[in-house]
């Protein structure tokens, strides 16, 4: 809940005048202390003007890679073109003195196009082989499971099936 200047001026002086501890004043009223005393420092700071309500600060984050850097990075991978993300973050590190994580990089460099889509190859299963078998023992499939048994170890189980 926000409270108007003359409200939050209001609470100070009840918190003021109490005869009880602020703390349970405060636990009365339902605020929280440290809002109290946020109010109650821009009081003594600012007097009457200081609690009035403010909008609220757009948030920083301390870890920002500052545009400077993110223009740099651009840079230096349109330079160096054949070079992979995992590579320009170490040339970077390298020879700029700074360090620069390669998903830094890569996200930097994908925010502006400059990462290419792999070109895949779709494979769908055929109904035959191309060389099917034509004799005993000419095609083998092999599977491994492990199986962990409570309170004993391991139980290893190894299949083998001839395909012909």
């Amino acid at each position: 809940m926000r409270y108007s200047q003359s409200e939050k001026m209001e609470i100070i002086r009840l918190v003021e005048a109490s005869e009880l501890a602020a703390k349970k004043t405060l636990w009365e009223l339902g605020i929280h202390r440290s809002t109290f005393y946020q109010w109650y420092r821009r009081y003594l700071e600012n007097g009457f003007d200081g609690l009035a309500n403010r909008k609220p600060n757009a948030r920083k984050f301390w870890n920002k890679i500052p545009e400077e850097v993110k223009q740099q990075v651009v840079d230096y991978a349109l330079e160096r073109p054949e070079k992979s993300p995992r590579e320009l973050a170490w040339s970077i590190t390298d020879q700029e003195g700074y360090f620069i994580s390669e998903s830094s990089v890569y996200r930097i460099l994908k925010s502006c196009d400059l990462i290419t889509s792999p070109a895949y190859i779709v494979v769908s299963a055929k109904d035959r082989f191309d060389h099917p078998t034509t004799r005993v023992n000419e095609l083998w499939q092999t599977d491994f499971s492990y199986f962990k048994i409570m309170g004993w170890g391991w139980y290893y189980l190894s299949t083998v099936m001839d395909d012909d």
